[in-house]
Protein backbone atom coordinates (compact mmCIF):
# COMPACT_ATOMS: atom_id res chain seq x y z
CA UNK A 1 0.00 0.00 0.00
CA UNK A 2 1.09 3.36 -1.09
CA UNK A 3 0.25 5.79 1.91
CA UNK A 4 0.97 8.96 -0.07
CA UNK A 5 -1.60 8.31 -2.67
CA UNK A 6 -4.31 8.55 -0.23
CA UNK A 7 -2.58 11.12 1.73
CA UNK A 8 -2.24 13.19 -1.42
CA UNK A 9 -6.20 12.38 -2.59
CA UNK A 10 -7.39 13.00 0.95
CA UNK A 11 -10.29 14.71 -0.35
CA UNK A 12 -11.55 11.95 -2.53
CA UNK A 13 -10.70 9.78 0.35
CA UNK A 14 -12.49 11.30 3.10
CA UNK A 15 -15.75 10.49 2.13
CA UNK A 16 -14.41 6.20 2.12
CA UNK A 17 -12.84 7.47 5.65
CA UNK A 18 -16.33 8.39 7.12
CA UNK A 19 -18.27 5.91 5.81
CA UNK A 20 -15.83 3.53 7.22
CA UNK A 21 -15.41 5.32 10.92
CA UNK A 22 -18.87 6.82 11.14
CA UNK A 23 -17.86 8.55 14.14
CA UNK A 24 -14.97 10.67 12.94
CA UNK A 25 -16.35 14.40 12.05
CA UNK A 26 -16.02 16.80 9.21
CA UNK A 27 -13.84 18.71 11.53
CA UNK A 28 -11.77 15.49 12.64
CA UNK A 29 -11.42 14.49 8.39
CA UNK A 30 -9.78 18.14 7.72
CA UNK A 31 -7.58 17.68 10.54
CA UNK A 32 -6.10 14.38 9.54
CA UNK A 33 -5.55 16.01 6.12
CA UNK A 34 -4.63 12.19 4.87
CA UNK A 35 -1.90 12.32 7.54
CA UNK A 36 -1.84 8.80 9.03
CA UNK A 37 -0.58 9.11 12.27
CA UNK A 38 -3.44 11.62 13.08
CA UNK A 39 -6.09 9.25 11.79
CA UNK A 40 -4.90 6.48 13.96
CA UNK A 41 -4.61 8.64 16.90
CA UNK A 42 -8.39 9.61 16.34
CA UNK A 43 -9.59 6.17 15.73
CA UNK A 44 -7.83 5.46 19.19
CA UNK A 45 -9.70 8.88 20.55
CA UNK A 46 -13.32 8.14 19.06
CA UNK A 47 -13.29 4.37 19.14
CA UNK A 48 -11.43 3.61 22.41
CA UNK A 49 -9.12 1.28 20.70
CA UNK A 50 -5.63 0.38 21.24
CA UNK A 51 -3.35 1.61 18.84
CA UNK A 52 -1.97 -1.38 17.04
CA UNK A 53 -5.59 -2.54 16.31
CA UNK A 54 -6.54 1.65 15.27
CA UNK A 55 -3.30 0.47 12.44
CA UNK A 56 -4.80 -2.64 11.73
CA UNK A 57 -7.97 -0.91 10.45
CA UNK A 58 -6.30 1.26 8.69
CA UNK A 59 -4.05 -1.00 6.77
CA UNK A 60 -7.58 -3.32 5.97
CA UNK A 61 -9.19 -0.17 4.64
CA UNK A 62 -6.58 1.45 2.58
CA UNK A 63 -5.66 -2.07 0.53
CA UNK A 64 -9.97 -2.15 0.01
CA UNK A 65 -9.68 0.67 -1.98
CA UNK A 66 -8.22 1.06 -5.78
CA UNK A 67 -4.45 3.22 -6.21
CA UNK A 68 -3.58 2.98 -2.46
Amino acid sequence: MNWDIIQGSWQEYKGKAQAEWGRLTDDDLDVIEGRRIELSGKLQQRYGIAREEADRQIEEWAGRHPGA
